[in-house]
């Protein structure tokens, strides 16, 4: 009976605890909802709609899906640069990260300067580096070539050939290399130095140590490096933009629209199409299909990623 008695106020209380929860989640709520959920929904709609951004949106259905998949040209060339960047510029940062984060973290002198001088051209603005990447690699003019061409190299066209083009912009990446190397320095110099002094003491050498010392310490900061790492390859667009637009020699000017992906498409991306159809030839509903493909192949490589069966992660992590 007493029980019978205390159940509305114990459900009263229950309803208190959801309702402070629930506020402390808001602000949560609300981020999620105006920057993630809305814009998802929204894409989605477009997608079945003709929409020019000027006229009244009108339902098409599976057109504009059709289109994309089956009479686009440029869609599967810049569906492979994307995964040929997310492949290799993903694997060769986080390989050379975490190598440089290891020699930094050996060298017994000079650490800051070493620190200092490999953090430093992550902090240039993407588009200033990548002016200066491009002017340097220039085959007429750049200081790259001449010093090549002095020790008996045959230098390529980097951004002028569409062979060594994405090659270019993955150097380019591997010269902002900075923000995993600190965050590799930061899980390196974690480990505890116990483990290494066992591991000495049973006769392991250098490799041993990293195999079996270092590496599962520090293999959910590498998961981290390779999940942000797809995520933000998946976006990329302003280096490749404007390396293209650089290397092609075409003045850029007011009202001026310049198809991306110079030379032969090399260097085009599906982010760089998306804003080609959606703000320069107004088919937002192409547009909307071919960012909801990309979502949706990003969301499978993370979930495929973050899988315990992956090999990045244990079954304890």
């Amino acid at each position: 009976m007493a029980t019978l008695t205390n159940a509305p106020a114990l459900r009263r209380k229950a309803r208190r605890e959801r309702l402070r929860t629930l506020g402390f989640l808001s602000p949560w709520l609300v981020g999620f909802t105006v920057f993630f959920g809305y814009p998802l929904v929204a894409t989605v709609y477009f997608s079945f709609m003709h929409y020019n951004q000027i006229q009244a949106p009108t339902f098409v259905g599976l057109r504009n899906w059709r289109y994309v998949l089956e009479q686009m040209p440029l869609f599967g060339p810049a569906l492979w640069n994307t995964l040929w960047l997310v492949v290799v510029m993903v694997a060769l940062r986080v390989v050379f990260g975490l190598g440089i984060g290891l020699l930094v973290t050996k060298v017994k002198s000079g650490v800051g300067f070493f620190r200092t001088a490999f953090y430093l051209p992550y902090l240039a603005p993407p588009v200033a580096a990548t002016v200066a990447f491009v002017f340097l690699l220039n085959p007429g003019t750049g200081p790259v070539n001449d010093v090549l061409g002095s020790i008996g190299i045959h230098a390529p066209n980097w951004f002028n050939d569409p062979a060594w083009a994405k090659p270019s912009l993955v150097l380019l990446s591997l010269w902002g290399i900075g923000d995993l190397m600190v965050i590799f320095m930061a899980a390196l110099l974690d480990v505890p130095k116990e483990q290494y002094e066992a591991a000495e003491l049973d006769g392991a050498g250098a490799f041993h140590k990293f195999r079996y010392v270092t590496w599962p310490s520090i293999t959910p900061i590498v998961m981290f490096a390779v999940v942000t790492g797809v995520v933000q390859t998946m976006q990329y667009y302003t280096q490749a933009l404007v390396a293209g637009k650089l290397a092609s020699g075409v003045s850029v000017g007011p009202g001026s629209v310049i198809q991306p992906g110079y030379p032969d498409h090399s260097t085009l991306t599906v982010p760089q199409l998306v804003y080609s159809l959606g703000f320069q030839n107004f088919n937002t509903g192409a547009a909307c299909v071919l960012s909801l493909v990309l979502f949706a192949i990003a969301m499978a490589v993370t979930t495929l990623l973050m899988r315990k069966r992956a090999g990045l992660l244990s079954a304890d992590d």
